[in-house]
């Protein structure tokens, strides 16, 4: 990673909007799925959220997920310095635990996107995540440097650079990094274009 990338205080983010949209936080754990103890701990950056539950956030708050990277402006294109690329890190900051990887945005100033670009950290962890997640879409996953072992519902296997992987995310899922050793790789995620009622009732396309 470079040391240049900015850090994302994310779980601030959310719970900011969440807010302002005068949601509690029982509601917004109705609307995404998710526990409300799970939220209030993104939401005090005790635990960064995987991309997967980071787009289902985003769908939830009826808002793009560059809104949580930066302000979504109205640029037909972006182009991204290596210097510019906003990072989350699944780090539980509070309690000094490292989840296994972070991530950083490619394309956060293009508006109307159907597909969210990152380029990934896999990192050795001292929290072990076996849990798989989905999420709709797919996932394009291409491996630079390192080897990532890639789990989609029983099927497990080994990639090493030059390697990829392509899928439909709604399949239980989870990616990690091979003998303790960093990983890199490009995800590519495409969240899909179905219309999305936001946390306040309203009609949210991704067009």
């Amino acid at each position: 990673m470079n040391d240049e990338v900015k850090e994302i205080p994310v779980g601030e983010k959310i719970k900011k909007l969440r807010e302002e949209k005068g949601v509690s936080l029982q509601e917004f754990a109705e609307k995404s799925g998710f526990s409300s103890a799970l939220l209030s701990q993104i939401e005090n950056h005790m635990v960064s959220p995987p991309l997967g539950t980071l787009i289902k956030l985003s769908k939830a708050l009826g808002v793009e997920i560059g809104y949580f990277f930066e302000d979504v402006r109205d640029a037909p294109y972006t182009l991204v310095r290596h210097n510019e690329r906003k990072n989350i890190s699944r780090v539980a900051s509070k309690m000094g635990k490292k989840y296994g990887y972070s991530y950083e945005s490619l394309a956060f100033d293009k508006k109307g996107r159907h597909m969210e670009p990152f380029l990934v950290t896999l990192e050795p962890s001292t929290v072990k995540d076996q849990h798989l997640y989905s999420h709709e879409g797919e996932e394009f996953i291409f491996v630079l440097e390192g080897k990532m072992s890639v789990q989609l519902a029983d099927h497990t296997d080994i990639l090493e650079p030059g390697d990829s992987i392509y899928f439909d995310s709604i399949m239980p899922h989870r990616v990690e990094c091979v003998d303790d050793k960093e990983t890199i790789i490009v995800a590519v995620i495409y969240a899909g274009k179905e219309v999305e009622k936001g946390v306040l009732g309203e009609e949210k396309s991704d067009d």
